[in-house]
């Protein structure tokens, strides 16, 4: 049997700690297979909003037939390794560098400004009303204390279409129009966008919304239901709020009042939902032993982890272009 090569993309950041530019590498295995994934029309989409460079790796390993593909697809070779960081603090790469990689953004959060630690405090305490299933009222009531948080959740309603001539200006309204379940992906965005203080704010969302999207993707892929697909995407986000406050993980969940299945998941890898993140998580590290054993217990094949990585950042990269948008306008 043929083994088939596994998608590995890594994210880059450029000179300002912004995400960059996407880097692909693979596994070792038949490089064809990612011919499928190459050829859709949504590759094309991808390219177009950031950089896509071919790693050596697969530029050795590839064939001629997946070279002209992907040239045509927008991508091209990398001409100089990236800049490496994998210190825990804030980089500051070369001039002459023009992309940087590593886990910096991993680092402790450096000390955070008030505003910042104000918005990021109430985002999650929003975050625990939602949980709780609070009332209405008392959810708006944080949206009073926040002028940046209500803005954004004022624009995002109206951009998603509220009917012709019509627009939301009220936060009921808004969070009524939303719906609950939306909400939490939103305030769990905004805690990773919360601040532009932040060196490591940029990468630390881009990452987060490609594994949040993955757990989705993969859980509906092993036929679980839409509920459990939800819970899938909060586990990603969750499992990451412990770099992003400096804490440990338990102490900042312990508020959220957790179901125990989301617990499980995001403190001890246990369940479905823990299969799945550990899976998103030996991609993220090109752990490719690993990623493939637990492939086989999920019944999924490489092209199915291939073309749901891809998926997953093609979505991030909307999250990201939408977020510059916002910033531009």
């Amino acid at each position: 049997m043929i083994l088939h090569a596994l998608l590995f993309p890594h994210l880059l950041a450029d000179q300002k700690l912004n995400p960059g530019a996407i880097l692909l590498e693979t596994s070792e295995g038949d490089t064809n297979a990612l011919l499928p994934l190459v050829a859709n029309g949504g590759f094309a989409n991808f390219t177009v909003v950031f950089p896509c460079l071919v790693g050596r790796h697969l530029a050795k390993a590839m064939s001629p037939e997946l070279s002209k593909a992907l040239i045509e697809g927008g991508c091209q070779v990398l001409k100089e390794s990236p800049y490496r960081s994998d210190e825990q603090a804030k980089p500051v790469a070369p001039l002459t560098a023009q992309w940087l990689i590593g886990d910096w953004y991993l680092a402790p959060p450096a000390k955070t400004s008030g505003r910042q630690a104000t918005s990021r405090t109430l985002s999650l305490k929003l975050l625990q009303l939602v949980a709780l299933d609070a009332d209405t009222c008392e959810i708006e009531a944080i949206f009073r204390h926040d002028p940046v948080l209500a803005y954004h959740l004022l624009r995002l309603v109206n951009s998603i279409g509220v009917g012709v001539g019509r627009t939301v200006s009220s936060f009921s309204q808004a969070i009524l129009i939303l719906g609950r379940q939306q909400l939490k992906r939103w305030l769990n965005l905004m805690l990773f966008a919360a601040s532009q203080d932040d060196y490591r704010s940029a990468m630390l969302l881009a990452q987060v919304t490609a594994r949040a999207r993955s757990m989705e993707l993969l859980a509906k892929a092993v036929g679980l239901d839409r509920a459990t697909q939800e819970h899938a995407f909060m586990a990603g986000m969750l499992s990451m709020l412990g770099t992003l406050f400096g804490m440990s993980l338990t102490e900042v969940l312990n508020p959220l009042k957790l179901s125990e299945a989301l617990t499980d998941a995001v403190l001890r890898r246990a369940g479905e939902l823990g299969s799945l993140l550990q899976t998103v998580e030996y991609g993220e590290n090109a752990d490719e032993a690993g990623l493939r054993v637990l492939l086989s217990k999920l019944n999924l094949t490489a092209d199915d982890y291939n073309r749901i990585t891809l998926e997953a950042y093609q979505w991030m990269l909307g999250i990201i272009q939408e977020k510059q948008d916002h910033v531009d306008a």
